[in-house]
């Protein structure tokens, strides 16, 4: 059985780490490669760093400040925000990240997955998707839609439908951020996630909620996430990664965690 994954986000905006509630009200929380460090020492399993207004104000994403956190962590790390061709996604590589994170271009120009997943390989490319539950029909079931450009910019696709093409078409992992619970503290969204994860046969980060430790556990157990990303609870120090970690450990789910002496 594949280790489950603690995976802390940097939202970037103005070379500064920001946290808000659903997308707004955002504050700040700190300079990134320290808080990148801290991570690093706490044994997170990955880092995501997400340059959330790149897309938005046409721009690229902060290569130096890359370079700068991944010369001082050992943790893979993935990075998202104003990719907008296969340049560059070697920009970022080069720069140090593992993998990519794409939101927007993916939605506007899905072949980039594929053709990114054939130059660099599906196992760097992940299609991140940013979801808001809609009602679908008469009957009121439930559904989720993708929004782009930072979670500004609805479009027509629908999250689970848009989630299996994206495995279909290349992408090697699903980064799933329900704006619903975004920065709540309410629990993830497991409907969401659930309805994702078997959807697709590749790995699936929930993302948007995370509030107490039950909640990491909910989402990595009963709806199917392969990962769990937290972002005010850590850089607010109301739960550290070996708190979570070792919490999971004790209810039997398969983590990677050595308590320090």
């Amino acid at each position: 059985m594949l280790s489950k994954r603690i995976i802390p986000c940097l939202d970037i905006k103005e070379g500064r780490v920001v946290k808000g509630v659903q997308f707004l009200g955002l504050r700040d929380a700190g300079d990134p490669v320290e808080v990148a460090k801290a991570y690093d020492a706490q044994q997170a399993d990955e880092l995501v760093f997400l340059d959330i207004t790149a897309s938005y104000e046409n721009r690229k994403t902060l290569i130096e400040l890359v370079e700068r956190i991944a010369q001082n962590i050992f943790m893979p790390f993935t990075v998202g925000g104003g990719i907008s061709d296969v340049q560059d996604i070697r920009n970022l590589l080069n720069a140090g990240a593992d993998k990519v994170s794409i939101n927007t271009a993916a939605v506007k120009y899905p072949e980039l997955i594929t053709e990114a997943a054939t130059k660099f390989g599906s196992q760097c490319i992940v299609v991140a998707i940013d979801a808001k539950r809609v009602q679908t029909d008469a009957v009121r079931h439930p559904g989720w839609q993708v929004y782009i450009h930072g979670g500004r910019t609805p479009t027509e696709l629908d999250a689970v439908e848009w989630a299996r093409q994206a495995a279909q078409l290349g992408a090697g992992e699903i980064l799933l951020t329900s704006m619903d619970c975004d920065g709540t503290k309410d629990g993830y969204d497991t409907g969401l996630t659930k309805a994702v994860s078997d959807a697709v046969t590749i790995p699936v980060i929930a993302s948007g909620g995370a509030g107490k430790l039950e909640h990491f556990y909910d989402v990595l157990t009963h709806a199917g996430a392969d990962a769990a990303l937290a972002a005010s609870l850590f850089h607010y120090a109301e739960l550290t990664v070996p708190q979570v970690k070792e919490f999971l450990q004790h209810k039997g789910v398969a983590i990677r965690y050595e308590k320090k002496a």
